[in-house]
């Protein structure tokens, strides 16, 4: 898994492609605990991400606290949108 992370005013953009399981989760949480908190908003975009498992979804979770639930996932491969759906993330996360 690979991470990239733009910063636009106060607006975070963290890109990760490739799998998203316990062995990558932490890289996503060192990107999360590295963000400048005058970022106010936080955007994933998930156009790379072949895959992500409990792990990846619980970094989802500690990024939505982080951004005090100003976060947007964007682009959404269908397989793993299969799996947010599954765990209820599309009730509780702003997915577009």
């Amino acid at each position: 898994m690979a991470t990239t992370t733009t910063i636009e005013g106060t607006k975070a953009t963290i890109a990760i492609s490739g799998w998203l399981d316990t062995g990558s989760a932490p890289d996503l949480e060192k990107a999360l605990a590295e963000l400048d908190p005058s970022c106010t908003e936080l955007v994933i975009d998930l156009a790379e991400l072949e895959y992500i498992s409990s792990a990846g979804l619980r970094q989802l979770v500690v990024a939505h606290r982080k951004s005090r639930g100003n976060l947007t996932i964007v682009n959404v491969p269908d397989d793993v949108m299969a799996i947010l759906t599954m765990a209820g993330f599309d009730k509780r996360l702003h997915i577009v």
